[in-house]
């Protein structure tokens, strides 16, 4: 049996507004919105299943069975014993970054193997489009098959342009000289931070190898030149496809080493909402990753807090990247990698992350980091244990791991103690990103690491609070972006060819362990309320309560039954928020 978090927020049943009395008679109370014969899904703890509700003013006025429906007169849906559920949050998105990829060539996938032919697939590719001053490719590093690219392997099949190729998950680049003197990337340039973000060098040359944040500058090449206009189309295209799946809340999370292009997009985003044209809540952020200036971050922080506090859009949350990725060996660990013996590393030391969180606390400002291997997490419950102690009844920031793609046994437990939120990107859980071989992560953790990755249900299970995301940084088809695809996975941990994605994300068989495959109930509250609690909007969002926005979806399929295989086609037919219905489907 699933038990609801308990979550309440004093005083919201105070006044349900069920009847009203004039002059010693009873009379009904006028409602915007009546539904009855629905099965719905409250996430409330108190009362977690309804067949009844009424919206007055944008927000519920009651939630029950419908013998309660008799004090109250409007227009009345039956819903004929269809699904309904609270809107959904999607507590880690990049749409500020994915504005940027949108206008951005991110270049020619390389499908081969073998440092030999990668070189001469891009040469091929040079020679059939010959007038052009730059290049960009993609290639997964695997593709390699262990040997590294240079700039000047990368000079000879581009003598005259300017040539990068992205690495798969956007975590490192290499390119050739041509670039590197662009952005006067020379011998004496200092590392960002050795061992996380840093330019590869060999006998102290750089070799047009680069790691991480350093690479962004690249990557983001041109966001300047953007247009309002443009920034504006394609946040139109993320609010289309964000209320057609039912989204209503979301925590962006930055970009990295660029929070002039993020204030650019939350202006666009503020004066949208100022216009009546942004029905999405987002909760923004400021991104810190340099110790050395995270007072200035923190300051930069309350700026943006002021500067950006419309009715949809908030901030108030600092943003670090703690650690990298598993597949490029940036991600920080405990337990060295298995194939070269380091462990990572981390932008902050545990320390510098204390005072962060001391300066959080005194500002009142929260904190929401990327950590992705062991050793990262680790150090933010190390810093969190530390910093409660000296504080005690005053400390009172949120903190939120997101990733967590794995963790050290001793470290599982602490999540609950400590009071901070896991945040998982559940359609990675079939293999990240989907379709990772789990040999890969063998060669690089072990297979007893590779074999308990995800442990979302471990987590949930010691009373740790979960929350869901997807994590995308490109708009493309938005698939990634689809929070039932996120369901589907979480539920699976396998992508078949029922499941609503992109071919090249199909996986073989199931990603172990089955024990951390989440079950439907479990997945709706992390993509509900527990992402509301996460953000600090529990008290408006969320749930199906009275007193609550009326925020909330109409399917035809019952996502309560449906089997998991196949749930990423789901969408619901009607969004309503604050009581207003904004998207029917095929309308």
């Amino acid at each position: 049996m699933i038990i609801l978090l308990r979550h309440r927020t004093e005083g919201l049943r105070a006044d349900n507004g069920a009847r009203v009395f004039s002059r010693g008679k009873v009379k009904e109370m006028k409602a915007d919105l009546i539904i009855k014969n629905a099965k719905i899904f409250t996430a409330d703890s108190d009362n977690p299943e309804a067949s009844a509700m009424v919206v007055k003013d944008g927000r519920f006025v009651y939630v029950g069975d419908e013998s309660g429906l008799s004090d109250y007169e409007g227009e009345t849906m039956d819903l004929a014993g269809a699904f309904l559920m609270p809107g959904i949050i999607d507590s880690h998105v990049h749409v500020a970054l994915s504005v940027a990829f949108e206008y951005a060539d991110m270049g020619i996938p390389i499908d081969c193997s073998g440092k030999k032919d990668v070189l001469e697939s891009m040469a091929e590719a040079i020679r059939e489009d010959p007038r052009q001053s730059r290049y960009r490719f993609v290639l997964a590093r695997a593709s390699l098959q262990g040997e590294d690219l240079t700039k000047e392997d990368l000079d000879v099949i581009c003598p005259d342009g300017e040539l990068m190729v992205i690495e798969e998950e956007c975590h490192s680049i290499w390119v050739n000289s041509r670039l590197l003197a662009r952005f006067n990337i020379t011998d004496d340039t200092p590392d960002p931070r050795p061992g996380l973000s840093y330019y590869v060098r060999r006998d102290g040359h750089v070799t047009g190898n680069i790691y991480e944040v350093a690479i962004m500058r690249f990557l983001l090449d041109g966001t300047r030149e953007l247009t309002d206009e443009q920034i504006d189309r394609a946040l139109i295209r993320w609010i289309d496809n964000s209320v057609g799946n039912g989204v209503t809340c979301v925590f962006d999370a930055g970009i990295p080493d660029d929070n002039e292009f993020l204030e650019r997009v939350y202006t666009r985003l503020r004066n949208m909402d100022r216009q009546g044209r942004l029905p999405v809540y987002v909760d923004g952020c400021y991104l810190s990753w340099q110790p050395d200036r995270a007072k200035n971050d923190l300051d930069e922080l309350g700026r943006f807090s002021r500067v950006f506090d419309t009715e949809h859009l908030k901030v108030h949350t600092l943003k670090i990247f703690l650690d990298g990725t598993l597949k490029i060996e940036t991600a920080a660990l405990i337990t060295p990698y298995e194939d070269t013996r380091k462990s990572g590393t981390t932008y902050f030391y545990e320390e510098e992350l204390s005072e962060v969180l001391r300066g959080l606390n005194e500002a009142g400002f929260d904190l929401h980091l990327h950590t992705v291997g062991e050793g990262a997490s680790r150090m933010v419950l190390d810093s969190v244990e530390t910093v409660k102690k000296e504080l005690g009844d005053r400390y009172r920031v949120k903190v939120t791991c997101a990733h967590l793609e794995i963790q050290d046994d001793a470290d599982l437990s602490r999540f609950a103690e400590l009071g901070v939120f896991a945040d998982f990107t559940p359609w990675w859980h079939a293999g990240n990103e989907g379709g990772t071989p789990l040999d890969t992560y063998r060669r690089l953790l072990g297979d007893r690491r590779a074999n308990n990755m995800y442990r979302c249900k471990t987590l949930w299970d010691s009373g740790a609070l979960v929350t869901w995301s997807s994590d995308e940084v490109f708009f493309g088809n938005f698939y990634a972006w689809n929070p039932y695809l996120g369901m589907e996975v979480g539920m699976t941990r396998h992508i078949t060819e029922k499941t609503k994605t992109d071919e090249w994300n199909r996986t073989v068989e199931a990603f172990p362990p089955d024990s951390e495959r989440m079950g439907i109930i479990e997945m709706l509250l992390g993509y509900t309320i527990n992402g509301a609690i996460q953000l600090g909007i529990e008290d408006r969002k969320g749930s199906i309560e009275v007193g609550k926005d009326a925020d909330f979806l109409i399917f035809d399929n019952d996502l309560l039954t449906v089997k998991p295989e196949g749930l990423s086609h789901s969408r619901p037919r009607e969004v309503y928020i604050r009581g207003r219905r904004i998207f029917t489907l095929g309308s």
